[in-house]
């Protein structure tokens, strides 16, 4: 297994941005950042669900309280830990830090929780700059993630 590099600390976010990890969001509130980021909305008994099976999740709010960055995280507890729904609101004008706080807030508290799990995820352009300074690897030896939708065409 190959260790994770030495890390920087999780940079500090801008005069009144919040990273929070006991904050649980509001779904009408991911569904207006999954949108924004062009994704479709989930209904609010999906979130539950999502947000109960994961085994925890970090948000980011900006001066006004409005939610403006998450990240969630899966694991087995003994080989593998997944992020899922990295993202940050295009509009915001921290998007590019808040999307750097994510990863190495999430990535730190991977190390101390599950170290030796490998880690996993799915990311937005965006963040290939964040996650390559935080040590990961794009398509390592030319592997490629594929996913599948389960979403039968006609489901919202």
């Amino acid at each position: 297994m190959i260790p994770f590099r030495s890390q920087p600390p999780t940079p500090r976010l801008r005069e009144g941005y919040a990273l929070l990890q006991q904050h649980d969001p509001d779904p009408a509130g991911l569904n207006q950042l999954l949108v924004a980021c062009g994704d479709g909305p989930r209904s609010p008994e999906r979130w539950q669900r999502v947000l109960e099976r994961s085994t925890w999740h970090l948000v980011v709010l900006n001066p006004g309280g409005r939610l403006v960055g998450f990240v969630r995280a899966t694991s087995d507890q003994a080989l593998n830990a997944n992020l899922w729904d990295l993202m940050a609101d295009p509009a915001d004008p921290c998007r590019d830090e808040v999307i750097t706080a994510l990863v190495q807030a999430a990535l730190a508290r991977l190390r101390r929780e599950l170290s030796g799990c490998s880690i996993s995820l799915s990311a937005p352009p965006e963040a290939v700059t964040a996650l390559t300074r935080a040590g990961f690897v794009v398509d390592p030896g030319g592997i490629r993630a594929m996913g599948l939708n389960l979403r039968s065409r006609g489901e919202g």
